[in-house]
């Protein structure tokens, strides 16, 4: 089951940085579309914009945001929810270009980062199996105890 869930997470990924590289002519998503899509409010689509990293199209006053856009929006999304500072989010994102096109010290740079976010989650996720395994061992103890009471 966890490599299912492994599977789908790295297919999830491609989707978002081959969408990423999209040119936005297709498929267009207004404001509120977004925010119920990824559970997060306006003000916070209207803050990524502030800070340069979301950059809508106008239709008469409208935001009107493409597919990459909202590649861009689930990209900035998951490096917040690991911790990412939103200055490092958008040196990531300028690193794509506009059309997806990438220099090979980009690319270097892309490896080096995204090598220490992995190093640095599989030594959290160690921290949590062990911190599970002594909960576990905690939780046997316990019931061992009552049960023989």
């Amino acid at each position: 089951m966890v490599e299912a869930v492994r599977r789908r997470a790295v297919a999830s990924a491609r989707e978002v940085v081959d969408s990423h590289r999209d040119d936005g002519g297709g498929e267009l998503f207004g404001i509120t579309e977004l925010c119920r899509e990824f559970g997060i409010t306006l003000r916070t689509i209207r803050f990524y914009e502030d800070k340069g990293l979301l950059a809508p199209r106008r239709v008469n006053g409208t935001r009107v945001y493409t597919r990459r856009d909202r590649a861009r929006l689930a990209l900035i999304l998951r490096s917040k929810a690991i911790g990412a500072p939103l200055a490092e989010i958008k040196h990531d994102l300028e690193l794509y270009g506009t059309h997806g096109e990438g220099r090979v010290q980009q690319l270097r740079f892309v490896v080096e980062r995204t090598d220490a976010a992995i190093a640095e989650l599989e030594r959290k996720r160690a921290h949590i199996e062990a911190s599970l395994a002594e909960l576990r061992v905690i939780n046997a103890t316990a019931r061992k105890q009552l049960e023989s009471r």
